[in-house]
This record gives structure tokens, sequence and C-alpha cells, in this order.
């Protein structure tokens, strides 16, 4: 599933980001911890440039812990990079420690007075201003379960030496990977009215089937697992009553209630990708988009050599 979610606001976003960046000390980048690299805006690292980053792996008591962990390792390989799980829902205190990794990564000399100056980013959805809310002690931003609440830029002075530059969440212009496309729409960061419900269900029955077997037999109180995903989501929709007159199965009732209860964590503590998958994963997008490259550059030159052809 090629997303291409871009509304005008974040095309003015990204260019917002670009004047004010020169000015920015730090970056605070907020992941979705059940899918840091899908999560993850490629945009940010390209306007980031060498400056240090703190990235907040968001809704951690949604994921896989054991996978969280992994991530966080991964994610610090990089230089410059601290990498903290959090949840603002359970765990708001754990964020009182954030302006002091603030100031080890941007070390100030004795006597400067300056604030350190942070940008903080993230997708939509990902909770980044329940985040900003908790570090003012004040709501300061605006919350709201739909994506896309924050439209534009505001500065925060959290009056402890770090002035936060807060932005709206931003996708890129198009999410290249097919499976990451999906994963975000099944965490919900694509709005509902954007995507198809019984193909995202569909991507997510055949993942948990293969991850978590033993917590999908709990929840829907399974004997047996289905072998596919289509049948998965039949089993779901009969034992909780999704059916339409007739005794037919509402496979889009079905779908709602599976990726409904992913997202408030009741099927269990789920990721829905690990690194290993995520190195996986960029080859073989950097390979697809080689031979999409190639064969842009093979239809230039034929259209060229037609065009020089009719010319002589």
């Amino acid at each position: 599933m090629a997303v291409q979610w871009y509304p005008g606001h974040m095309h003015k976003a990204r260019k917002e980001i670009e004047e004010t960046m020169p000015q920015i000390d730090l970056v605070i980048e907020v992941l979705d911890a059940r899918i840091p690299y899908s999560s993850e805006n490629p945009m940010v690292a390209q306007l980031r440039g060498d400056r240090p980053c703190i990235k907040l792996l968001n809704k951690a008591d949604l994921a896989d812990p054991e996978v969280t962990a992994q991530w966080i390792e991964y994610l610090e390989r990089e230089q410059g990079v601290k990498a903290q799980a959090i949840s603002t829902t359970l765990q708001p205190g754990a964020l009182k420690a954030l302006p002091d990794l603030c100031r080890k990564l941007v070390p100030q000399a004795e006597g400067d007075v300056r604030d350190i100056r942070t940008m903080i980013m993230g997708i939509p959805n990902v909770g980044k201003s329940t985040i900003i809310n908790t570090l003012a002690g004040r709501v300061v931003a605006k919350t709201g379960n739909e994506p896309a609440v924050t439209k534009g830029q505001q500065r925060i002075n959290l009056k402890n030496g770090i002035v936060l530059s807060d932005t709206p969440g931003i996708l890129w212009p198009k999410v290249d990977n097919e499976a990451s496309g999906y994963r975000l729409a099944v965490t919900g960061a694509i709005k509902d009215t954007a995507i198809e419900y019984d193909d995202v269900a569909m991507f997510a029955a055949g993942y948990f089937l293969e991850a978590y077997p033993d917590q999908i037999k709990e929840r829907y109180k399974l004997d047996e697992l289905p072998e596919t995903d289509i049948e998965l989501l039949e089993e779901i929709g009969r034992r909780r009553g999704a059916l339409r007159s007739g005794g037919y199965l509402d496979l889009h009732k079905a779908s709602e209630l599976l990726l409904h209860e992913y997202r408030s964590g009741k099927i269990g503590l789920l990721s829905l990708e690990t690194p290993a998958m995520a190195e996986k994963e960029k080859v073989e997008v950097a390979e697809m988009l080689a031979i999409k490259e190639a064969e842009k550059e093979a239809r230039r030159a034929e259209l060229k050599r037609k065009h020089s052809g009719k010319r002589h």
C-alpha cells in the first residue's frame, strides 16, 4: 500500500522547519514504539543534519518490551543519538529527565546563560502534543486522537533553560515502503478515512498470526490458529457477532474490531516491526527505487531519441 497523504499545511510545515533549523541546537523526534522504523520521518534526518537528536519511543506501554529494547540499542548506534522508551499515559514522570539529557547532549560553556533551543518533531498522532504539555506543566499544545491536530509552529519556553519549538506532525510526500504504509495505518497514524480498513486489517492479522500466535489465541479464545489472515478475521467476526442480516460475516466490522483492539492494547503488547526487519526492508526499498529510477531514465532517453529523430 503506497501512501500519499500530504495536506497543504504539511508542505508549509516543512518549509518553516527548514527556515528555523539553523537556530536549533538539538532535535527531539517522537516515534511510535510499535513502529520506530515506519514512524521515523526520513525528512527529519535530512533537516537536522549533524545536530544531536533524542528519539523518544512513545506508546511503549503498547509495544513489546523486548523488541523496544532492541530498538533502543539499534537507534543509539547512530552518532549523536540517544533513545528512550516512554509512555505519556502510564509514566509521564519519565519525561522529567529529558531536560538533563538535553543539557548533556548540548554542553554549554561555563557562564553561558543562553537557552538550549530544541525542536520537537514527529508524525501525526504519535503523542507529541501530550509530551509537550507534560514538559511544560500546562496545556500549550492541542491534543487529540485524530492525526494532524497541530497546524502551525510555536515556541514554548519551558523556563528551565530550554526553549521548545513545536512543529505540526508531518508525513513525507510518499511512503515508499509498502509494509511501512500498512503499519502506519494499523497504528492510526493515517486517518481511517484515507485507508481501506479490510486491507489494513488483513495485513495486521497476517503479521499477528506469524509473530504473536499465543496472544491471538488467548485474546480470541481460539483452540487452533487459523492458517490465513482472512480466516482469522472471519473467526474474530463470528466470535464477536460481526454479522449482517442473514448471518453473513461483516468483514469491515471484524476489521474494525481487530484494529481497535490492537490500538488500545487489548490484544497484548505487540510491536509491528523489529530492527532486523527494518534492515532488510531498507535494502529492498533502495533496490526498488533504483529500478524505478533506471526505468525513468530509460524512458527519458527514449523520448530524447524520438525527439532528435524527428528533427533530422
